[in-house]
């Protein structure tokens, strides 16, 4: 009875260190996973830093190009006056009344 209680506990002993290593190479292989999940997350924010920066890139690039477009409009606002200015001049100058 003895040496078979003996052999049973090694049996045990056995079988418990070799769902320890499953467990161990189920964890290890988790592990690896997170690791690699880290990385990719990792460069994901960098990405995300990256178009976060470019953004207000664009959104300054879009300021300027917008206060270029309005001075543009009062320029042109500016010479349509002149022009319509000038025609009422070349008009009156030209109109029968001023003819010797």
């Amino acid at each position: 009875g003895h040496e078979h209680l003996l052999k049973m506990m090694e049996e045990r002993m056995m079988d418990v260190e070799q769902k320890l290593r499953l467990v161990k190479r189920l964890l290890q292989d988790k592990v690896n996973q997170l690791k690699e999940q880290l990385s990719k997350n990792t460069r994901a924010d960098a990405m995300v830093k990256d178009l976060y920066v470019e953004n207000a890139q664009l959104l300054k690039a879009l300021e300027a190009t917008e206060q270029r477009q309005k001075s543009a409009e009062r320029k042109n606002y500016l010479l349509e006056e002149k022009i319509a200015n000038l025609n009422r001049i070349v008009k009156n100058l030209a109109s029968p009344s001023f003819s010797p």
